[in-house]
């Protein structure tokens, strides 16, 4: 029998959340709201083990590039950027990705404020043969249902939009559709919510949240209280090799690149100077 799973209780952000992410949020759940109504029984999603580097393809470049893995991001827009429809072609830049170094791809798919798609997703990582991270602001299973409906083979999950148990039952969920879970984290608190379990991945997004401002000094504060075991993605902020190599040095593995790939004249140069 196939029902859905309800989501977790306080799936909601907090007060402390910026305004913008509010806003991407309430839409979020409208846009769920609207594609549960008269959808029937979906499918149970129970709790998976944690993956590995033997059923993860996306855990599995991620260790096979470690130290210099660029995650290299696909996305249409953004609340800052504006729209980049029609300014990039998604499917040559995956493929330009896959052509020069990327370890893996991290695809946007998120549809109001960055203009992104499941089907998005699903064209970019078969046009490239990347492994593929869905970014969505996760506030139902139905999302990661969608994640693995179109190829992804890891998922994003923002710290803060959970409490410790809503965390850890969503990572759970991915895992049981073969998903892997990039946990990001942006603060202590973030962090304290991983106490006492085993993670696969976890990122520091140097962007904040609630400002928008970026500092690499963010990632290298918080780098030593990451779990122990979990490969160390940072984002954000990274234009150059330098920042890479001072990350690298600071113990991250992998590093996940967006805007200064979309933007570049030639992404296929720019990512082989950043792996320099």
């Amino acid at each position: 029998m196939m029902h859905r799973v309800d989501p977790p209780s306080s799936a909601a952000p907090s007060a402390e959340i910026a305004d913008i992410l509010q806003r991407i949020i309430e839409q979020r759940q409208i846009r769920l709201r609207e594609a549960t109504t008269g959808s029937g029984e979906l499918p149970v999603l129970r709790t998976g083990e944690v993956r590995t580097v033997e059923d993860n393809a996306f855990l599995a470049a991620l260790h096979g590039h470690r130290g210099r893995a660029i995650i290299a991001e696909v996305k249409m827009g953004s609340p800052r950027l504006g729209s980049l429809v029609g300014r990039i072609d998604p499917e040559v830049q995956a493929v330009a990705y896959a052509a020069h170094g990327a370890a893996a791809l991290s695809v946007v798919v998120e549809p109001d404020f960055f203009a992104g798609s499941y089907e998005l997703l699903a064209q970019c990582r078969s046009a490239s043969g990347l492994p593929a991270i869905a970014k969505d602001f996760v506030v139902d299973p139905l999302q990661l249902w969608w994640a693995k409906r179109a190829s992804a083979d890891a998922v994003l999950l923002i710290a803060a939009l959970y409490d410790r148990q809503e965390l850890i039952d969503y990572a759970g969920m991915a895992r049981y559709l073969g998903l892997v879970p990039l946990v990001e984290v942006h603060s202590v608190a973030d962090v304290e919510k991983l106490a006492g379990e085993r993670w696969e991945l976890v990122g520091v997004n140097n962007r904040d949240l609630r400002t928008f401002e970026v500092s690499l000094n963010h990632s290298e504060s918080l780098v030593s209280r990451l779990p122990k075991g979990a490969l160390r993605v940072a984002e954000s902020g990274l234009k150059g090799r330098t920042e890479i190599a001072r990350l690298a040095d600071a113990g991250f593995d992998a590093f996940l690149i967006g805007e200064s790939l979309l933007l570049a004249p030639d992404p296929g140069a720019k990512l082989e100077e950043l792996l320099r």
